[in-house]
């Protein structure tokens, strides 16, 4: 018999519609949402562990933390052969991404959610549930890291990002696409990432900043942060890794007071390179101190600074971590 651990964190996965409201809150027990799932599943123990039922705009980085921890006790048990966590979807990925990068263990974790909730048709946590658990259960999942299961699709971690406010397919890789899918409860992998850069850490820096780039924008904002004692900036910036010129003097105002800056792109795909030399460019602002984030959008590269931060890495070990 083998046994799997989910952690329940909360979500539309655990959400009716309330009547009085007409909207979802959380509603559903432990026991509501995985029954049916664990009728379905055949030689395998299924242990809940409620940690708490909230929507994922009510994760901090504490509850990050929490949810860590579980995982990491539940990996440790030498009778489970992996963790599901159930996840709000809005934040979903930033977890993913902390669990990926702050835990080294062979046994796969899969991180899953729901885009409907339990009141509506064609509610999608069972299916989403069922899928996870092929996932543990197949041999060729070990190994891949924190893993997210969505609409019968893997994806890793470090690259899936929700596209859709709506759409019950809403995670996807941009860049590579899904590690593979589940078919009738048999998981086919298309192809295997090698795994990412660890920070093992227990704990996140809270205040890192993320700030977005657009026409126009000056450094006030960054001011703001810098005088409010943030420890880290990460700005999303224009296309290929490009700012505003008038964000340039809060910019070195915050690298000469050593908080780190690091610099990824608002577009959807690609990288940041410092390929413009003009007053704002990439090429400029590497040169006087600010941290490639390679392909990480804003919200991953705030993760990783604030586990970096929280680990006291250096600036260099830093640059190291974002180095493709």
């Amino acid at each position: 018999m083998k046994n799997i651990v989910v952690v329940m964190t909360g979500g539309t996965i655990a959400m009716r519609i309330d009547p009085n409201l007409r909207a979802a809150i959380p509603s559903l027990s432990s026991e509501e949402l995985i029954g049916e799932v664990k009728a379905h599943i055949k030689d395998t123990q299924i242990r809940e562990k409620e940690l708490f039922n909230i929507p994922s705009g009510h994760i901090t980085p504490e509850r990050m933390t929490e949810i860590r921890q579980a995982v990491v006790e539940a990996l440790s048990d030498p009778e489970n052969v992996g963790v599901i966590v159930t996840h709000g979807t809005d934040t979903l990925e930033e977890t993913a991404y902390y669990l990926d990068i702050s835990i080294d263990n062979e046994k796969p974790i899969v991180m899953t959610g729901a885009m409907r909730n339990a009141s509506e048709l064609g509610y999608d946590g069972e299916l989403n549930l069922t899928a996870s658990i092929a996932t543990i259960l197949n041999e060729e999942s070990r190994g891949l890291g924190t893993l997210v299961v969505m609409n019968n699709e893997v994806h890793s971690a470090a690259q899936v990002t929700k596209t859709n406010t709506l759409s019950v397919n809403t995670f996807k890789s941009p860049e590579l696409g899904p590690l593979g899918i589940i078919d009738n409860d048999e998981v086919l992998y298309y192809r295997r990432e090698k795994s990412v850069k660890k920070v093992i850490v227990d704990t996140l820096e809270p205040k890192i900043a993320l700030i977005k780039m657009a026409a126009g924008v000056e450094g006030d904002i960054i001011d703001f942060y810098i005088d409010n004692g943030y420890k880290g900036i990460v700005i999303e910036a224009l296309g290929r890794g490009n700012v505003p010129p008038a964000t340039l003097p809060s910019i070195n105002r915050a690298l000469e007071l050593n908080i780190p800056i690091v610099l990824v792109s608002r577009c959807a795909t690609g990288r940041v390179l410092g390929s413009y030399g003009y007053l704002g460019g990439g090429k400029g602002l590497f040169e006087s101190g600010v941290i490639n984030g390679g392909y990480l959008p804003g919200h991953k590269a705030r993760i990783a600074l604030m586990a970096l931060v929280s680990a006291n890495k250096s600036k260099e070990e830093m640059e190291q971590f974002f180095k493709i």
